[in-house]
C-alpha cells in the first residue's frame, strides 16, 4: 500500500505537487494520469525518496522509504529505462541490483525469463532497443518479488504484443493481491488496464475513483436511435415523457435513457428499430473534460506562421 498524505512539493515559487492525499490500495491497478507537467514524475520520485517533499508525507507499508530495508523486496519501480550502464550486460545489471539487496542471484534467470529477455542477457545493454531496455526496467522492478510495483509509462516503446503482454502482467500482479501503480498518456491502453484512477492536475487532486465511476462522472451517455417510422417513434417518447434530442443522419438521442426502457416502448407499439445502441464517453474524453482547466502547454491547430524572410538563401539539402 502506497499512502500519500498532504504531499507537497515546491520549487521556489512553482508548486509543483500539492497538497495531495490519496491512497494506492493492493488487488487493483491504479492508473495515475494527469496532463503534462502536473506533477505525475515527481510525485514518483517523492514516493521512493528520490526527492524530499516540501511538506505531507508518504508512505510504503507504513514506513518511509528510506528506512525500508532491501527496499526492492517492498517496491519495485520503472521509471526511467535508460538508467543503466550500457557497458554492462542485462545479466550484470540485475545481479548488481540483487546482490545488494540481498536478493537470490537465481531471481536474476527468472525475471530476464519474465520479460522476454533470456537470450540477450549476457549482450550489453547500450545496444538494446528502447522496447528491450523498458523490458530490463521491468525486470528490475521485479527483481526482489515486491509487494508494490510502480510503472512510469511502461509501455514506451514496445511493440503489439509487448504491450499485451505489460497489460497482462499488471493484471496478474493485481489479481496476486499486489499494489500496481501506473502513470501513462496512452488513454486507450489505460482504460483496458486500470481498475482505480487517480487523476491529478497542476499539482492538485481532481479524481481518485473507479474507472466507471470515473468516466460516468465526466462524460455524457446518451442512447443512439434509428427508425423509418420516426416521427411515430418521436410521438411515442414524448408522450412517455422522453426528451429527445435530433441527430445527424436521422437519428435521435436519448440523454441519459436506458435502451432497454425504450426497446421495450418501442416494441409495445409495433415500432421497428434500426438502431438502438447506447453510447458513453472514452477515457480519453472523460480525461479531456475533467483536465480542460489545468493543461500547462496548449498546442494548436491551424497553418504554421512562417516569417516572410525565412526562406531566404535556402539552397536545399
Amino acid at each position: 500500500m502506497i499512502e500519500l498524505e498532504g504531499l507537497t512539493k515546491r520549487y521556489g515559487d512553482k508548486v509543483a505537487v500539492d497538497h495531495l492525499t490519496f491512497t494506492v490500495r493492493p488487488g487493483v491497478v491504479t492508473g495515475f494520469l494527469g496532463p503534462n507537467g502536473a506533477g505525475k514524475s515527481t510525485t514518483m520520485r517523492m514516493i521512493l525518496g528520490l526527492d524530499h517533499p516540501t511538506a505531507g508525507d508518504v508512505r510504503i507499508d507504513g514506513t518511509h522509504y528510506d528506512r525500508l530495508k532491501d527496499p526492492l523486496t517492498y517496491i519495485g519501480a520503472l521509471l526511467d529505462a535508460k538508467a543503466v550502464h550500457g557497458g554492462r550486460s542485462a545479466y550484470n545489471h540485475l545481479l548488481c541490483l540483487a546482490q545488494s539487496n540481498g536478493i537470490p542471484r537465481s531471481r536474476v534467470a527468472e525475471v530476464l525469463e519474465t520479460v522476454g529477455l533470456t537470450a540477450v542477457a549476457r549482450k550489453k545493454t547500450k545496444g538494446f532497443s528502447y522496447g528491450m531496455g523498458q523490458r530490463l526496467g521491468i525486470a528490475a522492478a521485479l527483481l526482489g518479488d515486491p509487494r508494490i510495483v510502480m510503472f512510469d509509462e511502461p509501455v514506451n516503446g514496445l511493440d503489439p504484443e509487448g504491450i499485451h503482454w505489460i497489460r497482462n502482467l499488471m493484471k496478474s500482479l493485481a489479481g496476486q493481491g499486489r499494489t500496481v501503480f501506473v502513470s501513462s498518456h496512452l488513454m486507450s491502453e489505460m482504460a483496458l488496464t486500470a481498475d482505480h484512477l487517480v487523476v491529478i492536475g497542476q499539482g492538485r487532486l481532481l479524481a481518485d475513483t473507479s474507472m466507471a465511476d470515473f468516466i460516468r462522472a465526466n462524460s455524457r451517455s446518451y442512447v443512439r436511435i434509428r427508425s423509418p417510422q420516426r416521427e411515430r417513434l418521436l410521438d411515442v417518447l414524448h408522450q412517455a415523457g422522453i426528451t429527445v434530442v435530433e441527430a445527424g443522419g436521422g437519428a435521435l438521442e436519448v440523454a441519459g435513457g436506458k435502451a432497454e426502457q425504450i426497446g421495450e416502448l418501442a416494441a409495445r407499439n409495433g415500432l421497428v428499430l434500426h438502431e438502438l445502441s447506447p453510447q458513453q464517453a472514452s477515457l480519453e474524453e472523460a480525461f479531456m473534460q475533467l483536465t480542460a482547466e489545468t493543461v500547462e502547454y496548449h498546442a494548436h491547430a491551424g497553418p504554421v506562421a512562417v516569417p516572410q524572410d525565412w526562406g531566404a538563401g535556402w539552397k536545399g539539402a
